[in-house]
C-alpha cells in the first residue's frame, strides 16, 4: 500500500482516455463498494523512444495514458489484495 493511500486515503488508476471524471467516480464507487470524495485526473503523453538494432535505427513511442487519483470519504478503503 502507498503512502497516499494509507495517510490521505487516496488511490491511484489508470483510466480509459475518454472517460470524464464522473464516469471514473461512478465505476469505483460500484467495483469496490465505496464512497468517492474527489476524483483528479492526468493525461499523460507517449514519449519517444529510439534503439539501435542490427537491423538500424528503430523509432517508436509508448502509448499515451489517463491516470486517476481518487480520494475516498470518510473511513472506506480499498483491499486490493482481498480476493488473492
Amino acid at each position: 500500500m502507498t503512502d497516499q493511500g494509507e495517510k490521505l486515503n487516496r488511490y491511484g488508476f489508470i483510466v480509459d482516455r475518454r472517460a470524464n471524471k464522473l464516469e471514473i467516480k461512478k465505476a469505483v464507487e460500484q467495483m469496490y463498494n465505496v464512497t468517492v470524495e474527489d476524483v483528479n485526473t492526468v493525461n499523460y503523453h507517449g514519449k519517444r523512444r529510439s534503439r539501435y538494432t542490427k537491423a538500424g535505427l528503430l523509432r517508436g513511442r509508448s502509448n499515451h495514458f489517463k491516470k486517476a487519483y481518487v480520494t475516498l470519504a470518510g473511513d472506506d478503503k480499498i483491499d486490493f489484495y482481498a480476493n488473492i
